[in-house]
């Protein structure tokens, strides 16, 4: 597998991966622990994602979280990493501008914190900037379908690109990214058969967040898929452990342990030989690609 022998996962390791049929698992991360688990667990590709305006710092959307905090974020994750390839949002109004503003915010993220590449959402309108952070010598995902730096504008979290016509855009927009130097596309809640029909068309390797098995990997935010977050639980999220759910119930005003809880916690800690954490995160890398053959 060209995963397994890869010391380093770099752009071209994603690329021969996608040749080769083998699929990617991508997981986010935000801090310096929990960053060294997903890269130990043999994720490919760990995502600084700018859902740490939500997961960490509480908000109800991407939008407050700065360039500032995405550095830091990063920052502590790269620390974590020997293998991954760390990828760094780039935060609202970090590149909407003008391709000079997002070039920028490319080399910031780049030079403070350590990470191997730069994601942005949009299409035609960002392929500009994409051009020019590529020729700077950056590396660029990009992302399509439901963006949610843009949820004011959509007003909803539904599925994009379900009338024609926004589906044919979708797809010009994702050769349009390819052609401006993108290394990978993010397909975000579209039609599994749409996000089938445009892995096809491209070169370069496609990662699904709800968006059927057909794309070339899988992208799930950390929080959701260790079940920290409880009111986010759409379809396609699979959730490979509850952490939400706390180890003590409460009877009374006392508190007391339970002992069901207690009891498949050391029993699941004993039969697999390693920290649960671990575990679930190898559980999610192996039970991700193979979604994408289903």
């Amino acid at each position: 597998m060209v995963s397994s022998r890869a010391r380093k996962v770099t752009t071209q390791t994603l690329q021969k991966m996608k040749q080769s049929g083998e699929k990617i698992a991508m997981l986010t991360a935000y801090d310096y622990s929990l960053a060294r688990l997903v890269d130990s667990a043999g994720i490919d590709v760990i995502l600084v994602g700018d859902s740490a305006s939500n997961v960490m710092a509480g908000n109800e959307t991407t939008v407050p979280i700065t360039l500032d905090h995405m550095i830091y974020h990063a920052q502590c994750v790269v620390n974590g990493v020997d293998r991954a390839l760390v990828v760094v949002d780039m935060p609202f109004g970090s590149y909407q501008g003008d391709s000079k503003t997002a070039l920028d915010s490319a080399i910031r993220i780049m030079k403070e914190s350590g990470g191997h590449a730069v994601k942005l959402e949009g299409g035609a309108e960002v392929c500009e900037s994409v051009k020019r952070i590529v020729e700077a010598g950056i590396p660029v995902m990009g992302h399509l379908g439901l963006t949610p730096q843009s949820i004011y504008k959509f007003g909803t979290y539904s599925v994009r690109a379900k009338e024609d016509a926004e589906a044919a855009r979708l797809i010009e927009d994702a050769k349009a990214l390819e052609a401006a130097g993108c290394f990978s596309v993010v397909f975000e809640k579209i039609p599994s058969e749409l996000a089938k029909q445009a892995s096809e068309a491209l070169t370069i390797p496609t990662i699904g967040i709800g968006a059927g098995s057909d794309c070339d990997g899988q992208v799930l935010v950390l929080h959701d898929m260790l079940g920290i977050t409880k009111d986010f639980s759409p379809r396609f999220l699979r959730r490979y452990a509850d952490l939400g759910e706390p180890p003590r119930q409460r009877s009374g005003s006392t508190w007391r342990t339970s002992a069901a809880w207690t009891s498949r916690t050391r029993k699941r800690g004993i039969e697999q030989g390693r920290a649960a954490p671990l575990t679930t995160f190898m559980d999610a890398r192996i039970r991700m690609r193979k979604d994408c053959h289903e």
